[in-house]
């Protein structure tokens, strides 16, 4: 059986896996989007299933106001006294010299919770993880942040000991265990104890093109102890392979099978490129944002781990000798489609907002329809109705219907590709208070520049019509459609680029290119009066080529 790369295709960065029994589970990074820290299990690392959310409550993180791609860093998932513990931080800063923050611990007896109240350790860094050590100590590993314009604001990782009885950090403990490598931006780490060594794994290099993974090991967790792995080779990293399929590798985790093999799952990137642009540079746009790849891992006779296949990783790698037959399908990647009618009274696990759960004020869901009252416009970071999805194929089309009676130009439904809120799109209905007719119009963000594309040729609903919109995601470009009887669908003059809703795009002028592009239906009526609207289904269906 394979492991085909990645094994979580779309928006799932920063990957922390752990194996408990025989049983696999990845934490992986949701910043602004709610539900937060998405976690998937699997019985063979090739097959993962969605097991749940472990922030699901605003008391454990209150993320409204965050900036896009702040939130929900890097959490770190790990299994010690007979209880699940993530580490995770919520940063509330993205720009700027400073990266204001705040790390957290929760612990559950299942990775269905219900986890503990969160508990408060520090900022120092971002990235924070928790070592348990075999000698009944743990200890927080993290990132350290200079904000000193004359300094580099990487500044190596700081290793603080954890007062087991009160859950409080002990500060006195502090120490910086590594100072990385002249490659810099050091982060993500975390500490394995293996054969009598401390081995620290760190990415480095910034979660771009450049991005890599190096290793460490010390026999003491002493200051300044730990030394590189030998040679000019990282651990893992893809900034000499334009041509792979994978890019950016880097920041993840360490995990042994049964049988005593070794995997590491990381971070990863698909670019495509237009056909005018080479493969080299600009090394491409990743629209699926960061995903999480698998790597099989070997040592050497000196103790020090490689990447089976070379440091640059490969698509497919051999499942471990021990894993079930749970599947006959080799492990081929899985269709990610979607169908919701709305019957339930609560969105089902595909579904997310920003930095609040659903609720109320957004609007409501069941019996048949998705209600969403119209409030802040798509740049909104407090107050915005949408609900949205993650892209996961290139190629997809997705489609919904709606019901919308609005009475001003100021109210606006919808369907949306949306990445953060300085870049999306939408076609939406709204009202064209020249003609006296609701109409469809096709708008842009980009870089917070907007963009009306049909203006006074917007197209004219006829009175009593219900509305259909679809849009066609074709790697590189995208369209919208519409219909007024869900059967005869028009497409709207309007093509766009889709590199805009990339990472690489947004990294080019903002900070703040961490997440993936979504799909979804959103409700703007920032006039104040909360025009409402009414979704019939959500219909999102991957393509094969």
């Amino acid at each position: 059986m394979q492991i085909h790369n990645p094994v979580l295709p779309g928006f799932h960065p920063d990957p922390s896996m752990i194996r408990v029994g025989d049983t696999y589970y990845i934490a992986s990074s949701t910043f602004e989007w709610w539900p937060g820290v998405r976690i998937h299990e699997s019985k063979d690392l090739a097959h993962w299933d969605f097991t749940g959310y472990a922030i699901t409550d605003p008391s454990q993180a209150d993320l409204r106001g965050n900036p896009s791609s702040g939130g929900i860093w890097a959490p770190d998932l790990s299994y010690a006294d007979g209880r699940f513990w993530l580490v995770y931080s919520d940063m509330k800063m993205v720009t700027g010299i400073f990266k204001d923050g705040t790390n957290y611990l929760t612990w559950a007896d299942s990775i269905h919770g219900p986890w503990a109240e969160p508990v408060k350790l520090n900022y120092v860094g971002f990235d924070a993880s928790l070592f348990h050590d075999d000698d009944g100590r743990k200890y927080l590993v993290q990132q350290t942040w200079d904000h000193r314009e004359y300094h580099h604001r990487f500044d190596g990782i700081t290793l603080t000991e954890l007062d087991t009885e009160t859950m409080r950090l002990k500060p006195e403990t502090a120490r910086t265990i590594w100072a990385g490598t002249d490659v810099k931006l050091t982060e993500g780490p975390h500490i394995y104890k293996i054969n009598g060594w401390y081995y620290l794994f760190c990415a480095e290099g910034g979660t771009t093109f450049l991005h890599q993974e190096t290793v460490a090991r010390s026999r003491t967790l002493d200051a300044l102890s730990f030394e590189t792995m030998p040679g000019d080779e990282p651990f893992l990293g893809n900034y000499d392979t334009p041509r792979s399929p994978l890019q950016k590798q880097g920041h993840g985790s360490l995990v042994q099978t049964p049988a005593g093999e070794w995997y590491y799952a990381s971070l990863c990137g698909r670019p495509w490129h237009h056909e005018t642009e080479s493969v080299v540079g600009p090394r491409g746009w990743c629209t699926l944002g960061r995903e999480t790849s698998i790597q099989k891992v070997e040592w050497d006779a000196d103790g020090w781990p490689h990447i089976v296949g070379g440091h640059g990783g490969l698509p497919e790698v051999e499942a471990p000798i021990d894993a079930p037959a749970v599947s006959a399908d080799g492990g081929a990647p899985t269709d990610h489609s979607q169908h919701d009618e709305f019957e339930a009274d609560t969105l089902g696990p595909d579904w997310n907002t920003l930095r609040v759960p659903f609720g109320p004020a957004m609007g409501s869901v069941g019996g048949g329809s998705l209600r969403l009252i119209g409030q802040g416009s798509l740049h909104n970071l407090f107050d915005l109705s949408l609900v949205a999805r993650r892209w996961q194929a290139f190629d997809f089309d997705a489609e919904t219907r709606v019901r919308f009676d609005p009475k001003t130009y100021q109210a606006m439904a919808g369907l949306t590709n949306y990445y953060s809120d300085a870049n999306w799109s939408w076609a939406f209905v709204t009202w064209d208070e020249k003609r006296r007719s609701r109409v469809i119009e096709v708008a842009q963000s980009d870089r917070n520049a907007y963009t009306s594309f049909l203006r006074d040729d917007a197209i004219a609903v006829p009175d009593g019509a219900d509305i259909w919109l679809r849009t066609r995601v074709r790697t590189s470009t995208y369209t919208y459609e519409y219909s007024f009887d869900g059967v005869f669908w028009t497409p709207i003059p309007v093509t766009l680029d889709a590199k805009i809703l990339s990472d690489d795009y947004v990294f080019e002028k903002l900070d703040g290119y961490f997440t993936g592009a979504f799909v979804g239906l959103a409700c703007t009526d920032y006039s104040g009066y909360g025009a409402v609207a009414e979704f019939d289904y959500f219909d999102y269906r991957e393509l094969t080529k």
